[in-house]
């Protein structure tokens, strides 16, 4: 399977379970594979016959910074169930990142991966 990687979107956003996340929010970063055949695009050199990741870029921004989630694991779960309704791909894996995730000492980082597959 061919696949399409965005990695490192970079946003903010209001998620979180404790109030003062989402009342000042917090950065957030997120990782798309899209896995679909390219070979028609790898044929035809034609952005029709491929998946635009602008407009992927354009969704997961939508998802992360127009709405409001308690967990990571909702945020993934919703931009994974919108990228696999809205684009020609046949599975998408999601990771997002939280930097600043509120946890009481040093980390480098907070991710939450999930995949989704169309089924049929």
């Amino acid at each position: 399977m061919d696949t399409i990687t965005i990695k490192g979107m970079h946003f903010y956003g209001y998620h979180g379970c404790l109030p003062e996340e989402q009342r000042t929010g917090q950065p957030f970063h997120v990782d798309a594979v899209l896995y679909a055949d390219l070979s028609k695009a790898g044929a035809s050199d034609e952005l029709n016959d491929t998946i635009d990741y602008s407009r992927v870029y354009q969704l997961v921004q939508s998802i992360v910074e127009g709405r409001t989630y308690r967990l990571i694991e909702r945020l993934a779960a919703v931009i994974a169930d919108e990228v696999l309704a809205g684009f020609p791909v046949d599975a998408v894996r999601v990771a997002v990142h939280k930097p600043q995730a509120p946890i009481g000492g040093p980390f480098d980082d907070v991710t939450v991966t999930v995949e989704r597959r169309r089924h049929g």
